[in-house]
């Protein structure tokens, strides 16, 4: 895909955030708020930093990949797919229904093109992300694999057997970001259980990283992506601490856990979308 301008990326962002509120206020189901945090991040590495095409080929050979691995936040992904011709941007109308293909959390069984792994289960994602950079190696493929975490998933075990497997294992053409908005369902993750210093963990087990602090900033992010692919093939993996902040966008949504997993009321949605500009046409 061209690599689109800033300012056309952030009328992209304003887009995507309509979307992802329109689909969860339609079922009265998904996760928004951590989707809103994250879409300078998915409209950057789609439409401007990763080589990738939208007609689909599952082995993605000579393409840069993505896989999420905090699969909840699958409206902010949908939303961008469709954006950038994966799938009709109608279909955003199925979001969550009996039979669609874009399920709450994303799988491959309906062959929804974009989705390599079905995601949801987390923890997981990271392995997924080494295997497939392990590939692109064994096949002398010399583009790179990108993977988004969440904050909370750092409290799963296998993140930390995968993030020793590929610094010990050399696997540099990986680039993994964490969402590190410091919520997470229950609460703010001090509270749940406390991350400490991410960036020094990280870096103990192995990975060069690139902390980000205005992950809500699209010249702050695209700045930190290319950071990031500026330090693969130098024998380490790649983290990017992207700092964002949960439901960014609607005032009444921003810096909460409240919103992690709940829908806008009709009144609600209202007040949200009078804070977005609609700029590529709703679906």
């Amino acid at each position: 895909m061209e690599k689109q301008p800033l300012a056309q990326l952030t009328k992209i962002s304003s887009q995507v955030r309509r979307d992802i509120l329109r689909m969860v206020h339609a079922v009265q189901s998904g996760h928004p708020g951590a989707s809103l945090g994250c879409t300078e991040f998915f409209v950057a590495l789609y439409f401007n930093q990763m080589k990738h095409d939208s007609s689909f080929n599952m082995d993605g050979v000579g393409e840069d990949l993505f896989f999420l691995s905090n699969g909840h936040i699958s409206p902010v992904w949908y939303s961008v797919l469709a954006r950038s011709g994966y799938f009709s941007v109608e279909e955003m109308k199925t979001f969550r229904k009996l039979n669609s293909r874009l399920q709450g959390h994303p799988a491959t069984e309906e062959h929804l093109p974009g989705v390599r792994i079905a995601s949801g289960s987390l923890g997981q994602g990271l392995s997924a992300a080494i295997g497939a950079a392990q590939v692109k190696k064994l096949n002398q493929d010399d583009r790179l694999v990108y993977v988004l975490m969440g904050d909370g998933e750092q409290q799963e075990g296998q993140v930390w057997e995968a993030a020793m497997y590929g610094a010990h294992y050399g696997v540099d053409n990986l680039i993994a970001t964490i969402d590190f908005n410091r919520q997470q369902i229950d609460g703010p993750t001090k509270d749940v259980m406390d991350l400490k210093d991410l960036k020094a963990k990280w870096e103990a087990f192995g990975w060069e990283v690139v902390e980000t602090v205005e992950g809500n900033n699209m010249e702050a992010v695209l700045a930190g992506l290319e950071k990031a692919k500026s330090l693969t093939g130098k024998g380490k993996p790649v983290l990017n601490l992207l700092h964002t902040e949960m439901g960014y966008g609607v005032d009444f949504m921003v810096g909460t856990h409240k919103w992690h997993g709940i829908a806008p009321s009709d009144e609600q949605l209202a007040n949200a979308l009078g804070q977005l500009e609609e700029t590529l046409g709703d679906y």
